[in-house]
């Protein structure tokens, strides 16, 4: 009966602290209860079935973080939302862009913007974005390396092992990394978690992060967290910013580009 209680009482904190803190991690709950990680990702498991919280990547977020305003919308509907912002957005990122550079691409809507903005010069793309690809196919001074795997419909673009596994070898100057959801306490997160851990491949390959984001996406939180906001070295947006990240770019450090 002791284990039984003490197991009740254990789940019980846990989920407080999902309401108190909006997320956890399973390390630090381990740490704090004394207890193992798989230990932890029993409470968590059974938690979530009982609708306290959502799974995530290393932990779990307070399920009415991850709500309506988290869930992807279909392709098409992405391709044409704030699609003026979005425009802007990837002409002011592709003037980063100097000939000689090697850059990668994330997947995503603003990405393509990117990709038609990008001056056909000598630069080296990695992307796994049939979007990008499209858009870059055109321009005949743009090398182009191709993530292959498998393609996700949902999106149209290609995650899995042999995606990750070709980022392994590669050195970029520069990461655009799009963005589904923004959240100063959560981080930079998105939907997939395959694309989670494709992107924190890619930060690991970058020499300089740059988000490319449209200022819908701040305050989302998505399921699986790429990275803190802290990580990045640049964030381009729009004008609808709020102030709350004006003055995050002064205390975090990065620089903020506004279009």
């Amino acid at each position: 009966m002791a284990a039984t209680r003490d197991t009740s009482q254990r789940r019980l904190q846990i989920s407080e602290l999902v309401r108190q803190q909006g997320s956890v991690q399973v390390d630090a709950l381990a740490r704090r209860f004394g207890v193992s990680m798989q230990t932890v990702r029993k409470d968590l498991r059974y938690l979530a079935e009982r609708g306290v919280m959502t799974r995530a990547y290393g932990g779990a977020i307070d399920s009415g973080v991850v709500s309506g305003a988290a869930v992807e919308p279909p392709y098409e509907a992405k391709r044409t939302v704030n699609l003026e912002q979005k425009r802007r957005i990837g002409r002011r990122a592709a003037t980063l862009v100097r000939p000689g550079d090697t850059i990668a691409i994330d997947s995503g809507t603003t990405s393509i913007q990117l990709a038609e903005a990008l001056p056909d010069i000598d630069v080296t793309v990695v992307t796994n974005d049939f979007g990008v690809l499209g858009a870059l196919t055109a321009k005949s001074n743009v090398n182009i390396v191709m993530l292959g795997g498998e393609l996700r419909r949902k999106n149209m673009a290609f995650y899995g092992g042999l995606t990750v596994e070709a980022l392994g070898a590669l050195h970029v100057d520069r990461l655009f990394l799009g963005v589904d959801g923004f959240d100063l306490e959560r981080g930079i997160t998105t939907h997939y978690e395959p694309e989670a851990l494709l992107n924190r491949k890619m930060v690991e390959a970058a020499r300089v992060v740059v988000a490319i984001t449209d200022s819908s996406k701040f305050g989302r939180v998505c399921l699986h967290r790429i990275i803190p906001v802290s990580a990045m070295d640049t964030l381009i947006t729009d004008t609808g910013a709020p102030e709350e990240i004006v003055e995050a770019s002064r205390e975090l450090g990065f620089e903020l580009l506004l279009t």
